[in-house]
């Protein structure tokens, strides 16, 4: 994963400790995050890091057993984000199975240094067993994916690997299904449900996005160093539609922008106490529209309220004649670097916006079939304008070394405590 750097192990005062790719001395450093003082180890609970000039890297504690799930708020993160996110998408059925240890693995071989994991997808199960109420009773425990999801995060910070939770907001049946006064409701009765038959929760409703804050709490106590947030919007159906669904939580002279805004200053300040980067995977056309789309998403809103925006600028999801070119999912470095682009000249007018992570298109939908050489365009492209983190997607979490750059001639930091 890092050029020319070795595995650093050592035990401290807190006992068993997992490695942590980098140069420099291997400590343990525990300092109270309120005082700002020296004190005492606590079950490696806090950590913070010295100034980086320093060349010191941390050693991160192991994360407390499952007993400590439910203190007040989550402890902090065991590692800090790396100064360039490369990461795999990783579905909640091959985090769960078999394919983890190949993409664990494929992390140590080549530049990947980072996971994205659905602890939530977008069937609403989870992938882990919670203890929030809402999850109980929607029976959102009951198809778990993982066994041992805490374990699985162990193993990939003593792998050096970021490891960032997933949770999808608004598209969740379940939830619509187990608590439908929060569900966008049909004007004929029932439950609204989009093209292919998805019931869909009211982005309109607090409440939704509370229990999203609430599982990114457990996700923070077993060890995940970043949440990001999918789904963060209304259904993206045609007009005629729409027009059959009722939004229960609507406010008065509400728009489909303002509530998602109004809900996103929510789950800031409910996530600030987590201690973690909030990070928003969003439309890769937000980067070029201006209006919301009819899903509530606009540019400004998205960057002005989270630290990570993440368009997916997938090249297969243009349409003909964008950017000039009348095969866009052919020409995936050119759509790429306009898309990013429009985002950085968005951002350069605004003050201390969220930085630009972009997810890029790891499978093939339609023609050419995407190889290594696809990615790799992509991630040049991001290069190109100053943008070295990102995010492949492949919904099956099939990757290759193909199109990844070897770790001893990767660039750029590793997760450090």
């Amino acid at each position: 994963m890092t050029p020319a750097r070795q595995l650093a192990s050592c035990n401290g005062p807190l006992g068993r400790s997992v490695p942590v790719r980098g140069s420099g001395l291997c400590i343990v450093v525990a300092l109270s995050a309120i005082l700002g003082t020296p004190v005492a180890a606590q079950s490696g609970q806090w950590h913070r890091e010295l100034p980086a000039s320093y060349g010191i890297d941390f050693l991160a504690p192991i994360p407390p057993p499952p007993s400590h799930l439910h203190s007040p708020w989550p402890s902090p993160p065991l590692v800090r984000q790396p100064d360039e996110v490369r990461a795999l998408y990783v579905n909640a059925w091959a985090f769960g199975g078999n394919r983890f240890r190949e993409l664990v693995r494929l992390a140590d071989e080549t530049e990947v240094n980072a996971l994205v994991i659905d602890l939530k997808d977008d069937t609403g199960y989870l992938t882990y067993r919670s203890k929030v109420p809402t999850a109980i009773a929607i029976g959102a425990n009951k198809e778990l994916r993982a066994r041992d999801t805490e374990a699985r995060v162990r193993e990939m910070l003593a792998h050096g690997i970021y490891p960032i939770a997933r949770i999808v907001v608004a598209k969740d049946p379940l939830l619509a299904s187990g608590k439908p006064a929060w569900a966008i409701q049909h004007t004929d009765g029932g439950l609204w449900r989009d093209r292919r038959g998805t019931a869909w929760v009211d982005a309109f409703n607090d409440s939704v996005w509370i229990y999203a804050a609430q599982l990114a709490a457990e996700a923070v106590e077993m060890g995940f160093a970043e949440v990001q947030f999918d789904y963060v919007r209304f259904p993206d159906e045609p007009r005629s539609r729409m027009a059959s669904a009722i939004f229960p939580a609507r406010r008065a002279d509400e728009s489909t922008r303002s509530g998602v805004r109004r809900n996103l200053v929510l789950l800031r300040d409910r996530m600030r106490p987590f201690d973690v980067p909030v990070t928003l995977d969003v439309f890769g056309m937000t980067t070029i529209m201006t209006g919301d789309m009819g899903i509530g998403q606009v540019w400004e809103d998205l960057v002005g309220l989270s630290d990570v925006v993440l368009p997916m600028v997938y090249p297969s999801h243009y349409a003909p004649g964008m950017y000039g070119t009348q095969t866009p999912n052919a020409d995936p470095y050119l759509v790429v670097r306009r898309a990013l682009e429009d985002g950085l000249r968005r951002n350069a007018l605004l003050d201390r916006p969220a930085s630009i992570r972009p997810y890029l298109q790891a499978f093939t939908l339609g023609a050419p079939r995407y190889t290594g050489e696809h990615v790799r365009a992509q991630i040049q492209a991001a290069a190109d304008v100053g943008i070295d983190s990102w995010v492949l997607w492949n919904p099956r979490s099939d990757y290759r070394e193909s199109g990844l750059v070897p770790a001893k001639l990767a660039l750029g930091s590793q997760p450090v405590m």
